[in-house]
């Protein structure tokens, strides 16, 4: 082999192992960047993974666990901006033809016996109620009553609850019992208007029970 020729062979090996081993290197950083990005998103997230117990979530009160699936990120407004102009939506009655039925007679004998007081309806339990154990708070902040007795402070004071036919044929029944518990505990009353068997003069004797009269000036 001539000289010339061994040379430039020896030369083209040399280029050759070098990318060779950029290559592995580059491979070697690329690894180890992500499992550094990897572990700077659990360390972000560590807090919030803990408190749900290491994955599970609370939901409706219930534990709902999922250890081995990592939450998904938290979408900024400019990705929440994107996503609701991308999809469509309509108008959904805040109250069904029964629970409508009941929130007008409530209403109407509420402002009757006294005009400062007001009721209102599908009331998140979140904006009601507060708690300094998060836990607690977060069994309840997405629970809803259906109706709520304010009075002339706008101070929630009594929550009525419809149920409809079947409505304890399912989990409402555990659901309604964790409001109830929390209800109770934030000095708030929590009534029952059962389908079928509260009257219209059952409704108006609760009414005259729990709301107050008008203050009288003197």
């Amino acid at each position: 082999m001539l000289p010339e020729t061994a040379a430039l062979l020896e030369e083209s090996l040399y280029v050759i192992a070098i990318a060779i081993a950029g290559a592995i290197f580059g491979a070697f950083i690329e690894r180890l960047w992500a499992g550094m990005r990897r572990n700077a998103w659990r360390r972000r997230h560590r807090t919030a993974w803990q408190q749900n117990g290491r994955g599970g979530k609370v939901i409706g009160g219930q534990w709902n666990a999922k250890p081995n699936v990592a939450a998904s990120p938290q979408r900024d407004a400019a990705d929440q901006l994107r996503i609701v102009m991308a999809a469509s939506f309509s108008v959904q009655s805040l109250l069904n033809k029964s629970e409508a039925r009941v929130f007008k007679e409530l209403d109407r004998m509420v402002i009757s016996r006294n005009p400062s007081w007001q009721v209102m309806a599908q009331v998140s339990l979140g904006e009601i109620l507060r708690s300094n154990d998060a836990t607690a708070y977060g069994c309840n902040n997405s629970k809803r009553v259906d109706l709520l007795i304010v009075d002339e402070d706008c101070q929630p004071r009594h929550a009525l609850e419809y149920q409809g036919f079947g409505h304890h044929q399912t989990t409402a029944a555990a659901r309604d019992a964790v409001k109830k518990e929390a209800l109770r505990r934030a000095g708030i009353g929590y009534h029952e208007v059962v389908a079928g068997h509260t009257t219209p003069s059952d409704l108006r004797r609760l009414v005259e029970k729990l709301v107050d009269e008008p203050k009288v000036a003197h």
